[in-house]
């Protein structure tokens, strides 16, 4: 299994930390029970970690006319919003609910220009919250090209999830499917496409990054 470099230093902390824990309570108690409790609860949370931060290897698809997934989770939102802060007009608000278990890679839905890369400080509402979009700690990332037109990309920080990294920065070309982003511990990301595209998922579905194609522009 192949571990994200996000994970590194979170993993090594860790384990340092359930090391020490495991030897204190060696060293102040004398029942052995309590000591395999603690050790099999240390090994549990440190898989937990472990997993949590794997990047396994995605066969990227690699389409102009398709809007593929940028991660791991499921859909919980599609509707049409007013997207205020680059686009400024209508479009398709499309939500990715990213849980603990999932995948964390976020990756480039369409190639292009990014026009727009920002983040923004904020609260750490539930992830869900209809005005975690707006509210909350975030992203923004705009990428243009001839097929799509313009569109955002937004990573949502959550009540757990409070560290969003963002690779992008404005003015670079980007390739469909390469990482722009990692969110840790969990949380949302919402796409806005063009009213015009055929959406091709519903809310409830489970998708995969990099693999599931959302819309089609044709």
């Amino acid at each position: 299994m192949t571990i994200h470099k996000e994970g590194k230093g979170t993993l090594g902390l860790s384990f340092i930390v359930l090391v020490a824990v495991n030897a204190l309570v060696q060293w102040l108690t004398t029942a052995q029970w309590l000591e395999v409790a603690i050790l099999v609860t240390s090994i549990v949370l440190y898989a937990i970690v472990l997993q949590f931060f794997r990047n396994p290897t995605r066969t990227i698809l690699v389409n102009p006319e398709a809007f593929i997934c940028p991660a791991d989770g499921k859909i919980v939102t599609i509707e049409e919003v007013y997207e205020e802060e680059f686009l400024k007009e209508k479009c398709i608000q499309m939500s990715i609910f990213m849980s603990p278990f999932n995948v964390h890679v976020n990756r480039y839905p369409i190639g292009g220009k990014v026009l727009h890369a920002v983040h923004h400080h904020g609260k750490f509402l539930v992830a869900w919250h209809p005005k975690s979009s707006s509210l909350n700690e975030r992203t923004t990332v705009a990428v243009e090209n001839m097929v799509w037109g313009k569109v955002v990309i937004r990573q949502i920080a959550g009540a757990v999830a409070r560290r969003i990294v963002m690779y992008t920065k404005q003015g670079d070309l980007v390739k469909q499917g390469s990482e722009f982003g990692f969110i840790k511990f969990g949380s949302r990301v919402d796409v806005f496409l063009p009213l015009d595209c055929k959406i091709l998922v519903k809310e409830g579905d489970v998708v995969k990054g990099a693999t599931t194609v959302l819309a089609n522009r044709s």
